[in-house]
């Protein structure tokens, strides 16, 4: 059952199926668990019991993320042994123990931790609390930590030597702190902020537009606002300069990624913002492009020399035509998240905020862009690293374990199957969830007013009143 692929293409299909589902509920999680934590802050300082209330309705959805996050991230861990047996043997005196500290270090915080932000309310002091669900955050912010590490040695090595055919490492902090992790880090910690932040909007976007105006609504919808005006164009800072050194120890990637085949050398670079690549005739047709404002962007120079991809041997070129579009969908959701930031900044301004709809069903649109950003950047990332498995040091076919192509393909189907399932059941759970909205526990409107004007559905409150006025009569 192999599909009509290879084994090592179905290996890599199955890694980029595992790991993409993987990816979008740590990043659901890490930052729930920041906004969770500046949520039971702002009610120990304010005392104002909407905190609490929103509080305790988003700690349902992280637990429920935080779960499925942790038990996607170990089958996909097992493929390192399955289907990747060579890279581990290899290269697994150096990951091996940033996994591990990954695991000492965060998961074994976020866990202790868990249990007392989930059902500590009541039980231990509410500053003991706050401090659990600080831990939380911080662990899930160490846990990407070491995992981005592992991530970036893989795409700029260093701090190492190869002895008898296997890597061994030499320098621990430059292992750690490689060329590409600080850009990568904060890159990926900036996405994942954005995807809870949109997810937040979103949920609240649904609510305000189906009626409520209740302080738990506004409050959601304010608060992410802020977060995404902060996070989205400082975002495209960070990956200007990931660019910047991408260009210096990937130059390949960086080629495929603008589709750009000759290097330029007495002109400047064009940005193509429409192509495809085409690998065989190493040219990229249709191309739409601006003159020069590819160099100014990668060189910050009008004329500046950019690689092309004929520089490199066929076999060390990556796939431009799946990176071209990958990066411009990142990019392009990045830029429609700005406009979101800005619109709402104009709409605070206003003062019209909570009754602008088309504000309101944009960012119900771009809840889900979030999501779609991280994955196309992972695939711009990771695609654009092959034939690599270690840049430069490992290729992706010698990484591979001793497993044949049938083999590869029936796990592959097992996997899509259970995951579509077991997943599926939860992401529907985590929607039902957000469809339902925030509830009042602790900060009950005061008076009957407030109450129609929380309620989720007006006829349902308009059916309250009539039932109360046939008992008092």
């Amino acid at each position: 059952m192999n599909l009509g692929l290879t084994a090592l293409e179905l290996a890599r299909i199955q890694f980029a199926f595992t790991v993409s589902f993987h990816i979008i509920f740590p990043a659901i999680s890490i930052g729930l668990a920041s906004f969770l934590a500046v949520l039971e802050y702002r009610w120990l300082k304010t005392r104002d019991p909407v905190y609490q209330d929103l509080f305790k309705f988003w700690v349902k959805i992280f637990a429920v993320a935080f779960g499925m996050g942790v038990v996607s991230g170990v089958v996909m861990s097992y493929q390192f042994g399955t289907n990747w047996s060579e890279f581990s043997r290899v290269a697994g005196s150096v990951t091996g123990p940033l996994l591990t500290y990954e695991v000492l270090s965060a998961f074994f915080l976020e866990a202790g931790f868990l249990g007392i932000m989930l059902f500590g309310w009541g039980r231990v002091g509410p500053r003991a609390h706050f401090f659990a669900t600080l831990m939380v955050a911080i662990g899930t912010c160490i846990s990407m930590f070491w995992i981005l590490s592992s991530n970036s040695w893989m795409q700029t090595p260093q701090g190492f030597s190869i002895q008898n055919g296997l890597i061994v490492p030499e320098d621990w902090f430059a292992i750690v702190f490689n060329p590409s992790f600080p850009y990568r880090f904060l890159h990926m910690a900036a996405a994942a902020f954005l995807v809870s932040a949109l997810l937040v909007a979103a949920t609240a976007a649904w609510h305000l537009l189906k009626g409520r105006r209740d302080r738990l609504v506004k409050t959601s919808f304010s608060m992410a606002l802020w977060m995404i005006l902060g996070l989205a164009p400082l975002q495209a800072v960070i990956g200007d300069f990931h660019g910047l050194n991408t260009l210096e120890h990937q130059p390949a990637k960086l080629a495929a990624i603008e589709g750009h085949w000759e290097t330029n050398h007495d002109h400047g670079m064009p940005l193509y913002l429409f192509g495809i690549p085409d690998m065989e005739a190493e040219e990229t047709k249709y191309a739409i492009g601006i003159p020069n404002l590819g160099s100014l962007i990668m060189t910050h120079t009008l004329d500046g020399k950019v690689t092309g991809l004929k520089e490199f041997a066929p076999e060390d070129r990556p796939n431009s035509l799946v990176v071209f579009w990958s990066f411009r969908i990142m990019v392009g959701l990045g830029v429609l998240m700005i406009i979101l930031a800005f619109w709402g900044l104009w709409s605070r301004r206003k003062q019209c905020l909570y009754e602008n709809k088309n504000l309101q069903r944009f960012a119900l649109i771009m809840g889900p862009s979030g999501f779609i950003a991280v994955l196309a950047g992972w695939f711009t990332t990771e695609v654009g690293r092959q034939p690599w498995v270690v840049y430069g040091v490992m290729r992706t076919k010698d990484a591979l374990s001793a497993v044949s192509a049938e083999q590869v393909g029936f796990t592959l189907i097992v996997f899509v199957v259970v995951y579509c399932v077991v997943f599926g059941i939860g992401i529907y759970y985590m929607l039902r969830l957000m469809h339902k909205g925030p509830e009042f526990i602790h900060s009950q409107p005061a008076n009957e007013e407030d109450v129609i004007l929380a309620s989720k559905r007006p006829l349902s409150s308009v059916k309250e009143g009539l039932d109360q006025q046939e008992d008092q009569s």
